[in-house]
């Protein structure tokens, strides 16, 4: 993924991709192509004139719901913000152990950095 929105295809996606429209463009296609949620939707020509031929995705493609993990919002920020914390504390740790290692070695970090 480039960003939680965009993915970069690999070669295999573009193949995936490839072989849906082949498909769908085949020969008894029906028995060949099928629907797959969240990616392709194969649509009639009347439900895309009903839509003024506007062929944006979201108009015809059912995505996939985001799971909910019945986990409500405050409490899993709470254990979320209690990991990161720790975390921190353990960047700190390491952080110090490696500048007392290096210390030993004759090598001292610029603090004004």
């Amino acid at each position: 993924m480039i960003n939680r929105r965009q993915k970069e295809l690999t070669d295999e996606d573009i193949a995936k991709i490839g072989e849906i429209y082949h498909n769908w463009r085949s020969k008894g296609w029906e028995s060949k192509y099928k629907d797959i949620p969240g990616l392709c939707q194969s649509v009639p020509l009347d439900v895309v004139r009903k839509n003024n031929f506007v062929l944006t995705p979201g108009r015809y493609i059912d995505f996939k719901e985001e799971e909910d993990d019945g986990e409500l919002f405050e409490d899993k920020m709470k254990s979320l913000t209690a990991t990161l914390s720790h975390q921190f504390a353990k960047s700190e740790e390491l952080d110090n152990k490696i500048k007392e290692n290096l210390r030993l070695i004759g090598l001292e970090i610029d603090k004004s950095e």
